[in-house]
């Protein structure tokens, strides 16, 4: 890809009104654009790691079982007052209209945009189910969540509109549940390792969506909004929200660790939801004795745009983004200077497999450089006069600089 190509250009200056750094750099690195506050554009750059996160999900989703399908976003209200989802959260402990946007078309029927697709789901089962065979399922998708933030802020972390996977599984039994419950944290602990996270997993409530604890994936970040509470020896954390101790006792459940206080930004939860939704909805199976049941319900979420803020977040310097290769939006960074033979070297790496973004741009060697590191592309190659047959290699998490043939490149990126 050439650079000169590539919309929008860099900026120099972040927004006046940013003030988290996934804000700043992003959109000066040309990644996201604002149209208004909690709604982003994902720009070509942006699109390209969001759909490297993606595809991380959606191998491991694949990996337990999950079938990826898609679901309308625009719900009639009356799917969603079969749970008392509709109304408030004053009338009904999981009442969701303050974070819901209800209207009313041309004809006054009313609709919601989807915040989340229990009810949808559920929908489908008692259409297609059956017995006890068509069970245990798994169905996923990614698509657009719309909520009523109050606080659009922390750039694109806490959005009114944004991309959501959601995971929901229905079972037979509670044990059936439960033992995929597992799987799909295991799963989910997969896709935030290879997305090179220091991430811990917490109890926490469940919000709107049941009654039951959950678990949220929390990012260990300084400029996290959350405060969790974990062991510095065993598994054990918790959100603050249901905490009831001080960091620096002993753990509650191993004993012999010490309870460690930090901040931290979600980026994902699971929802161990049971029969409330089967109950209200009426969706039951068949089992083996020919008696009706209640079908048992989970729910696991992952916001891959929320992702893409965390990464930057945790991952940057003074001089901007440094992407984990496995979702950077480029492999390498060619850096043409005068007199350097870009051209060969672009069509080699290419034909090779690599993605590269070629800076052919004629504008100076140190906007080159400082754009480079803004975007934060994994690897940096500069060929110029000065270099002759052989090509600068710089990583960006490196100072040191290398000069390479051609050759040794390849082998190298081969490893």
């Amino acid at each position: 890809m050439l650079q000169s190509k590539i919309f929008p250009k860099t900026r120099k200056e972040a927004p006046k009104e940013a003030e988290s750094v996934n804000h700043k750099l992003l959109v000066r690195a040309g990644f996201i654009d604002q149209l208004m506050a909690g709604s982003w554009t994902l720009l070509p750059l942006g699109w390209r790691v969001v759909t490297k996160i993606n595809q991380i999900i959606r191998e491991e989703m694949n990996a337990i079982g999950g079938q990826e399908m898609l679901m309308p976003l625009l719900h009639p209200r009356e799917i969603w007052g079969e749970t008392g989802r509709w109304g408030s959260s004053k009338d009904n402990p999981l009442g969701a209209q303050e974070i819901m946007y209800q209207f009313k078309d041309i004809r006054g029927r009313e609709f919601a945009l989807s915040f989340t697709h229990e009810e949808i789901v559920m929908d489908l089962l008692r259409k297609n189910i059956k017995s006890y065979v068509d069970l245990p399922l798994y169905v996923y998708h990614f698509s657009t969540k719309f909520r009523n933030e109050p606080r659009a802020r922390s750039g694109i972390l806490r959005a009114r509109e944004f991309m959501m996977k959601d995971l929901y599984s229905a079972h037979v039994s509670e044990d059936d549940l439960m033992d995929f419950y597992e799987k799909a944290k295991r799963a989910y602990s997969k896709i935030f390792t290879r997305l090179g996270f220091d991430f811990r997993i917490t109890e926490a409530s469940g919000g709107v969506f049941t009654t039951n604890r959950t678990h949220e994936f929390q990012v260990l970040a300084n400029t996290g909004e959350d405060i969790i509470f974990y062991c510095d020896k065993c598994d054990w954390g918790q959100n603050k929200e249901i905490f009831n101790g001080k960091a620096g006792r002993k753990c509650p459940k191993c004993k012999n660790g010490k309870v460690i206080e930090a901040k931290a930004i979600e980026v994902g939860n699971i929802f161990p939801l049971g029969t409330w939704y089967a109950e209200r909805m009426r969706v039951y199976y068949t089992d083996k004795t020919g008696m009706k049941k209640p079908v048992w319900f989970g729910s696991y979420g992952i916001g891959p745009t929320r992702v893409l803020g965390a990464l930057v977040e945790v991952s940057h310097d003074e001089d901007g983004i440094i992407w984990n290769p496995v979702v950077a939006p480029f492999d390498i960074h060619l850096i043409e200077l005068p007199g350097g033979k870009a051209k060969e070297v672009y069509e080699r790496l290419t034909k090779e497999g690599r993605d590269v973004l070629w800076d052919d741009r004629d504008v100076a060697a140190g906007e080159k450089f400082v754009d480079s590191d803004l975007i934060g592309i994994p690897v940096r190659l500069v060929v110029s006069e000065k270099t002759g047959d052989k090509i600068e290699w710089k990583e960006r998490t490196s100072e040191k600089i290398e000069t390479l043939s051609l050759e040794e490149i390849l082998q190298s990126l081969r490893k």
